[in-house]
C-alpha cells in the first residue's frame, strides 16, 4: 500500500475496457476494501491519461476489437503499468483486459496485435465464439470456491511457462485451451492475474476480489459475513450445473 495507508485502486480505460459490467469491479474491490476499514482511493483513468505507477491496484475490463487494440497502444506508449507492475502492483485483467497483458493477441482486421507483455500468455483465434456462463473450479492458492462468469470472446489463450492457470472449466470454456483433463480459465503470474469472467467477475467471486486486496495489502483480509451473496452465488451455481 502507499506509504499514506490509502489503498490506491486504478480502473484503466473503463470507457474502451468496460463491457460486460466489468466497470463494476473497481466498485466491488472499494467496497470489500472499506468493509475491512482500509481508506481507499478509486480513480477511473480516461484514455489518453497518463498511467500513474504508483498505485497498489488495477483493473482492466473488456471491450471491443478496435478498443482493445486502441487501449493496448496506449498502455505501450505510455508505460505506467508496465512501471507499476514491476514494483510489485496488483493487475487484473478480464476478457480484451486479459488479452492485452500477454504479448500477442489478435486485431480487428485478424492481424496480431502487439499485448503491454506483463502476463505470460498469447492469443490467437478460437474456431468457434465462446459466448455463455463459465463455471471453473480453483487452482489458484487461496481460493477454493467455484468461480463463475459469463463469458463472450473469440480469444484463444495459450499459457507460457511462467504463467499458471487460475482454474479448471467445468462448464464453458474458458481460456480454450488445456488437456485431456479439461480446459483452463485465466492465468496467474505473480500478482498479474487474467479471467474471462465478466459478470462483473468481481461481484459474482468475492473470494477473487479478496485474493486481490490480499495481495495490494500484503496479508490477509478479515473475514466478513455475507450471507445475502452466498444465498445468491449458490442459486447461480445451481442453475449453471443445471443447464449441463
Amino acid at each position: 500500500m502507499a506509504a499514506d495507508s490509502r489503498l490506491r485502486l486504478v480502473s484503466i480505460y473503463p470507457v474502451l475496457l468496460g463491457t460486460y459490467g466489468d466497470g463494476g469491479n473497481l466498485r466491488v474491490l472499494a467496497m470489500r476494501a472499506k468493509a475491512r476499514g482500509l481508506p481507499v482511493e478509486a480513480i477511473e483513468l480516461d484514455a489518453g491519461e497518463p498511467v500513474p505507477d504508483g498505485a497498489d491496484l488495477y483493473v482492466l475490463g473488456g471491450g471491443e476489437d478496435d478498443a482493445q487494440v486502441a487501449a493496448a497502444r496506449a498502455l505501450r506508449a505510455d508505460g505506467g503499468l508496465g512501471r507499476a507492475a514491476a514494483k510489485g502492483a496488483v493487475v487484473f485483467g478480464v476478457c480484451a483486459g486479459y488479452q492485452l497483458l500477454g504479448s500477442v493477441f489478435p486485431g480487428s482486421d485478424g492481424v496480431p496485435e502487439p499485448g503491454v507483455d506483463l502476463l505470460d500468455v498469447t492469443t490467437d483465434r478460437l474456431p468457434k465464439r465462446a459466448v455463455g456462463e463459465l463455471l471453473a473450479v480453483p487452482s489458484t492458492p487461496g481460493l477454493e470456491q467455484p468461480l463463475t462468469g459469463y463469458e463472450n470472446h473469440a480469444g484463444a489463450t495459450h499459457l507460457g511457462p511462467h504463467a499458471q492457470p487460475m482454474a479448471r472449466v467445468e462448464v464453458g470454456v474458458g481460456n480454450g485451451t488445456g488437456d485431456a483433463g479439461g480446459a483452463f480459465e485465466g492465468a496467474v503470474q505473480e500478482h498479474i492475474l487474467g479471467t474471462y469472467l465478466h459478470g462483473p467477475g468481481l461481484a459474482r467471486n468475492p473470494e477473487l476480489a479478496d485474493l486481490l486486496l490480499s495481495w495490494a495489502v500484503g496479508s490477509p483480509l478479515l473475514p466478513w459475513a455475507q450471507a445475502d451473496i452466498d444465498a445468491l452465488r449458490a442459486e447461480r451455481l445451481a442453475t449453471v450445473r443445471g443447464r449441463r
